[in-house]
C-alpha cells in the first residue's frame, strides 16, 4: 500500500472546505451580478473562487509530499481562513449589515498573503529535501 492509495483525512477536510469556498464564491458572484452590483462584491466572489482552486491544488501537493506535507497543509489552512475572513467581511459590508469584526478584511488579506508565502516555503522545503 502506497501513500497514494488512501487520501489522508486532513486533506479531505481541506478539500471539502475548498468546495464550500468555491460554492460561496459562485453564489456571491450571482449576488454581485444581480442584486449588489459593486466592484467590491465582485472582487470578494472572485477571491473565493480563485482561492478555492488554489487550496485544492495545495491539498493535492500535501497528499503527494513525502517531505513537506505539514507545510502544504499549513498553507492550505491559512489560505482558507484568510480568504474567508477577507471575502466574508467585504461581502457583509456590501450587504450593508456591518462587518465580521474590526480589521477582519485586512487580517484576512494579510493571512492570505502569508499563505502564499507558506506555499513558497513548502515548495522550497520539498526541493531541498528531494
Amino acid at each position: 500500500m502506497t501513500r497514494f492509495d488512501k487520501t489522508p483525512r486532513a486533506e479531505l477536510g481541506i478539500a471539502a472546505a475548498a468546495g464550500l469556498l468555491g460554492a460561496a464564491g459562485v453564489a456571491l458572484g450571482a449576488v454581485a451580478a444581480h442584486k449588489v452590483p459593486t466592484p467590491a462584491m465582485a472582487s470578494a466572489a472572485q477571491m473565493l473562487m480563485v482561492h478555492a482552486v488554489a487550496v485544492l491544488a495545495i491539498a493535492a501537493w500535501a497528499v503527494r509530499s513525502a517531505t513537506a506535507g505539514g507545510w502544504w497543509r499549513a498553507a492550505a489552512r491559512a489560505m482558507l481562513l484568510g480568504v474567508a475572513l477577507f471575502a466574508g467581511d467585504i461581502a457583509l459590508r456590501g450587504f450593508e449589515v456591518g462587518s465580521l469584526f474590526p480589521m477582519a478584511a485586512p487580517i484576512g488579506g494579510s493571512l492570505t498573503i502569508f499563505a502564499w508565502v507558506l506555499v513558497a516555503v513548502a515548495a522550497a522545503v520539498e526541493w531541498v529535501r528531494s
